[in-house]
């Protein structure tokens, strides 16, 4: 099961780094009381690292491993230690000046990925959005958050970054929620060119768009939206956050999920009877 927290990756990669340090303190014969004394701190700030309930700082690390004989393990313990902290990124921490330099910085792994597949339960993908969805979406991100007014560059940079569903040597596996279509987003016609959108992108030769109605007999719960890259990373995006998710068996865990979304979406002719209800609807 896909983690249910923002933070459960986090968690997870605390947990195993404390799991490292009280093999070291192990190895060395000692007791928390003893690597307390040696590092000069409570023995109850050596148990809440030990129990994951305190992340230590580098400092922290490095006596440690000190105090055990061990101070070849600082290193590598350093730095899981630092990318635990770079796995959950507070949105005000990315978007502090603006959207713009937000849709730009993804670029790069974007250009490099050639297997996308994204499943999403509240909004049409990125890669999908017309110039007045995306003003509709990203205007309130910024009125939300209080971020600089920046919103017509960030549609500029989101829908130059969109023209690679249009690039040869990719695929596009999308799976959206049916409510997506009804979760309106800017004005009636801004709704009604984003859902045509979606009836001319079913025909692009790189991607295979699907829904999952309503009625659909759930194997897979709706979750949060998330993007896996190729087979090596997952962008997951709860309101507060953005999660890099890079271990291999939680990725394996959102590829599994995603094929169970798959499975349950609909394709083709019903999933085409599924926009155009939805347009009926904003008549």
């Amino acid at each position: 099961m896909p983690p249910t927290s923002p933070s459960s990756s986090v968690q997870a990669a605390r947990e195993q780094l404390a799991a490292r340090l009280r093999e070291a303190r192990l190895d060395a014969g000692l007791t928390k009381r003893e690597i307390a004394a040696r590092c000069g701190w409570s023995e109850a700030k050596s148990g809440r690292i030990e129990n994951a309930r305190t992340a230590p700082s580098d400092q922290d690390i490095r006596a440690w491993c000190r105090a055990c004989g061990a101070d070849a393990l600082a290193p590598d313990l350093v730095a899981a230690n630092r990318q635990a902290d770079s796995a959950y990124v507070q949105w005000r921490r990315l978007q502090r000046t603006g959207l713009r330099q937000l849709q730009r910085a993804t670029v790069p792994l974007y250009e490099r990925t050639t297997r996308f597949r994204v499943y999403c339960s509240n909004v049409v993908p990125g890669f999908l959005q017309t110039p007045g969805y995306a003003a509709a979406l990203l205007r309130s991100i910024a009125v939300f958050r209080g971020l600089p007014d920046d919103v017509d560059e960030a549609v500029a940079a989101r829908v130059e970054r969109s023209q690679i569903i249009r690039k040869s040597g990719r695929q596009f596996a999308i799976v959206i929620e049916e409510s997506v279509l009804h979760h309106q987003l800017g004005d009636a016609s801004v709704m009604a060119g984003q859902l045509g959108y979606l009836l001319s992108a079913m025909d692009l030769p790189a991607v295979s768009l699907g829904i999952i109605p309503f009625a659909a007999p759930r194997s897979m719960w709706p979750i949060e939206t998330f993007t896996v890259f190729d087979d090596d990373r997952v962008d997951h995006e709860p309101l507060s956050a953005s999660v890099k998710i890079t271990a291999p068996d939680e990725v394996d865990q959102y590829v599994r999920a995603f094929a169970a979304f798959h499975q349950q979406a609909v394709y083709g002719a019903e999933a085409r009877a599924l926009v155009v209800r939805a347009i009926e609807a904003l008549r």
